[in-house]
């Protein structure tokens, strides 16, 4: 499977031919992938609900669109970027979703993280329609979409996955087609089991060792430079130590994912016992009222706050 790490040049963006663009959730990373593409001089048909978010489109030179089916008129790739299954569902396939405007050869690129089965049901009702689908999940978060530094797995046919390549790379630093539709989806559900357990295991760290009295920032210190030093433990163990739960990504969305991945393994028949302890604390997270927190916020969850 190809894997791309394309330069920084106009944010990595391939040469290619000025498109219409249909885009599809304008939230805290949809907007400045959004900008990437406008600066790498593809138009912009949106669709979002929230008055503000309208605003702040049509006053960047985006056409706001009245639905999902209007987006897709005239446009040669739909993205989107939303949150659950059934929204990737309804904004594609609903009333008023994209199959009723989109003439056949669309291409359609999805950066919402959803189930694996739903993204394969989707596209071959796609399919249906002679649209293209590929399941284009992310990692990176709001920081490494504004940087166009996203991590971005693919899944789909090699042709549609080539079509949407160009673009991506206006927003994507690192870009690996994993196989067929869904299986982006898989390998996005493998990156929250494994950061998320990480997670975890730095707040079990930071917990037991202000249970034995121990100075936290220099335990952090001595094990970042063992082999327990990671991304993620130089991300959370500073926020953990500092006590500063101010979301990157906000913990119901890493609970979300978990869902997910718990539904995914239980439907395999997997045991992964891991997973089904990380999941059960992230509901506990939720049940408190921490989810508009940052995921450090497993901290408080075993502390009981």
């Amino acid at each position: 499977m190809p894997v791309s790490t394309p330069s920084n040049d106009a944010h990595g963006a391939d040469s290619v031919a000025p498109l219409t663009l249909g885009f599809i959730g304008l939230g805290t990373m949809g907007w400045p992938m959004c900008g990437h593409l406008q600066r790498a001089g593809h138009a912009l048909r949106v669709f979002v609900r929230d008055p503000q978010r309208r605003a702040r489109a049509e006053a960047a030179g985006m056409r706001v669109c009245a639905s999902a089916a209007e987006v897709a008129r005239g446009a040669q790739v739909v993205l989107t970027n939303v949150t659950s299954t059934a929204d990737v569902e309804q904004v594609l396939l609903g009333a008023d979703g994209v199959v009723h405007g989109a003439a056949a050869g669309l291409l359609c690129i999805d950066h919402s993280t959803i189930a694996p089965a739903g993204a394969r049901r989707i596209g071959a009702a796609l399919r249906g329609h002679g649209i293209d689908f590929v399941d284009a999940p992310v990692s990176g978060g709001e920081r490494g979409a504004i940087d166009a530094a996203l991590t971005i797995m693919l899944g789909g046919d090699e042709a549609a996955c080539a079509r949407a390549l160009p673009l991506l790379r206006a927003y994507g630093r690192s870009i690996t087609r994993v196989g067929g539709i869904g299986d982006g989806q898989v390998a996005k559900l493998c990156n929250q089991i494994v950061q998320v357990i990480n997670i975890e295991g730095i707040a079990e760290a930071m917990r037991f060792a202000a249970a034995e009295g121990a100075d936290l920032s220099r335990v952090l210190q001595a094990i970042s430079a063992g082999f327990a030093g990671s991304r993620m433990l130089d991300l959370m163990g500073p926020k953990m130590v500092a006590r500063d739960f101010a979301a990157g990504i906000q913990a119901r969305l890493h609970a979300k994912d978990f869902g997910l991945a718990a539904e995914a393994a239980a439907d395999a028949g997997l045991q992964l016992p891991a997973l089904a302890a990380v999941h059960a604390q992230l509901q506990q997270l939720m049940a408190l009222g921490l989810g508009q927190r940052d995921t450090s916020a497993l901290l408080q969850v075993l502390e009981g706050d």
